[in-house]
C-alpha cells in the first residue's frame, strides 16, 4: 500500500511528492515519547531505514538499559535487608531482556556485539544468583535456629508441666 505525501518546506524539497512505502521497507520502528508540546507535526510512529543509524540508536538504547540494570543490581547487592522476591523479579526481567536481545536486536546488530552483550547480561545474572543463594542460605539458617529455639522452649514447657 503506497501512500503519497506532499512535503512542503522552504528548502530543497519544495512541492515535491515523496513516496513513503513504509510497509515494504525493512527497518526499525520507533514510537516517540512526544514530551515536548509544539505547533508542528506530531509523530506517532517512525521507521528508521538507515542501518548505521539503527545500530547507533540500538547501542545507545542498550547501554542505557544495561546501566539501569547495573545501578539496580549494585543497590540490591549493597542492601543487606533485600528480600529474595525482589531479586527473583530482577532475574526474570533480565531473562526477558536477554530474549529481546536474542530475538529482536539480532536482526540489526552484528554478531560480535550481540555475543558481548549476552556475556554482560550473563555476568549481571551471575551476581544476582550469587546474592540470592547467600540470602536463601541466611534465611535457612535463621529458620533453623528459630526452629531449634522453639523446640527448646517446648521442651522446657513440658518439663515444667510434669
Amino acid at each position: 500500500m503506497d501512500t503519497n505525501y506532499k512535503l512542503i518546506t522552504k528548502n530543497k524539497y519544495k512541492n515535491k511528492k515523496i513516496n513513503l512505502a513504509l510497509r515494504s521497507e525493512k527497518g526499525y520502528k520507533v514510537k516517540p515519547k512526544n514530551k515536548v508540546k509544539y505547533d508542528g507535526v506530531v509523530v506517532n510512529e517512525m521507521m528508521i531505514i538507515n542501518p548505521s543509524f539503527i545500530e547507533k540508536l540500538l547501542k545507545r538504547k542498550i547501554n542505557v538499559k544495561l546501566d539501569h540494570y547495573l545501578q539496580y543490581i549494585i543497590s540490591v547487592l549493597d542492601d543487606d535487608s533485600s528480600d529474595t522476591g525482589r531479586i527473583t523479579t530482577v532475574l526474570s526481567d533480565l531473562n526477558r531482556y536477554r530474549e529481546i536481545v536474542k530475538n529482536t536486536y539480532r536482526n540489526y546488530l552484528n554478531e560480535k556485539y550481540i555475543e558481548l552483550l549476552l556475556k554482560k547480561i550473563e555476568l549481571l545474572e551471575y551476581e544476582l544468583k550469587k546474592k540470592l543463594m547467600v540470602l536463601e542460605a541466611y534465611n535457612f539458617s535463621r529458620s533453623r535456629e528459630y526452629n531449634n529455639y522453639m523446640e527448646d522452649e517446648e521442651e522446657i514447657k513440658q518439663r515444667r508441666s510434669r
